[in-house]
């Protein structure tokens, strides 16, 4: 079937694989929020917030019910967050968020990926200082009925610090202690998100070669292959100019 087919096939798998890795993260998003809260969206705006980002990422309803049913049962599930800080090569700063139930299993297999790829694993608050905690919500253009001056005062009134627009969509930035505050402007404005989030966003930042960027690509992604991880930040910058390379 030659060449072709094997890349449509290996992007297929790719996509695939992204999709699954997506939904296990919103399930556990599911389960925490259904445990902090409980299983009623409309008193649990942590359960409300998961159940936009499932849809935000094309997740089943029923997927989403079977996982609110789940984290409601006697046998639930109980997982724990926990964050690793660390170094990968080039002196890139990496922190690392996840999502586990046993935590043992979590910190060895962290550890072991720093340690494979020539890095080193720090202590809890070492490289705290190199990222801002930030809300970012992720709102579809065509979902916003108001003007673009009128969006912008409620939502500085509702605690946002920053807009800003990349094609179809609109990114809205809110420090962290304001996320619970912009994410009630938003629904009291009827504006779909199609995702919210609080990420970590580097303050240092350093730029690469492209073949050190490729290094560091890959480091991230041995580190978001591992069930337990939910999301992964690092130090390192990519131009424009990279993202084309890394596009050749």
């Amino acid at each position: 079937m030659g060449r072709a087919f094997e890349y449509r096939k290996a992007a297929k798998f790719a996509r695939w694989d992204k999709m699954a890795k997506q939904f296990s993260r919103i399930g556990k998003e599911i389960a925490m929020a259904v445990k902090e809260g409980g299983p009623d969206p409309d008193s649990n705006p942590a359960l409300r917030r998961a159940m936009q980002n499932a849809k935000g990422v094309n997740m089943p309803k029923d997927n989403v019910e079977r996982a609110i049913k789940k984290a409601s049962g006697a046998d639930a599930e109980v997982y724990d967050e926990i964050t690793f800080e660390g170094y990968a090569p080039h002196g890139i700063g990496i922190f690392v968020e996840c999502t586990t139930n046993n935590n043992n299993r979590t910190v060895a297999n962290v550890r072991a990926i720093f340690n494979k790829v020539g890095g080193n694993l720090g202590k809890n608050g070492e490289l705290a200082f190199m990222f801002d905690r930030k809300g970012v919500f992720t709102v579809e253009k065509e979902n916003v009925k108001i003007d673009a001056e009128e969006l912008e005062l409620e939502l500085i009134d509702g605690g946002a610090e920053k807009i800003e627009e990349e094609g179809d969509l609109l990114f809205i930035y809110s420090e962290f202690e304001d996320f619970g505050s912009l994410s009630h402007k938003l629904d009291e404005l009827g504006i779909e998100v199609k995702n919210a989030e609080l990420k970590r966003i580097p303050n240092i930042t350093k730029v690469l070669s492209l073949e050190e960027t490729k290094e560091i690509l890959d480091v991230i992604d041995r580190f978001e292959q591992d069930d337990d991880v939910q999301n992964v930040y690092s130090t390192m910058e990519v131009t424009p100019e990279l993202e084309k390379e890394l596009e050749q």
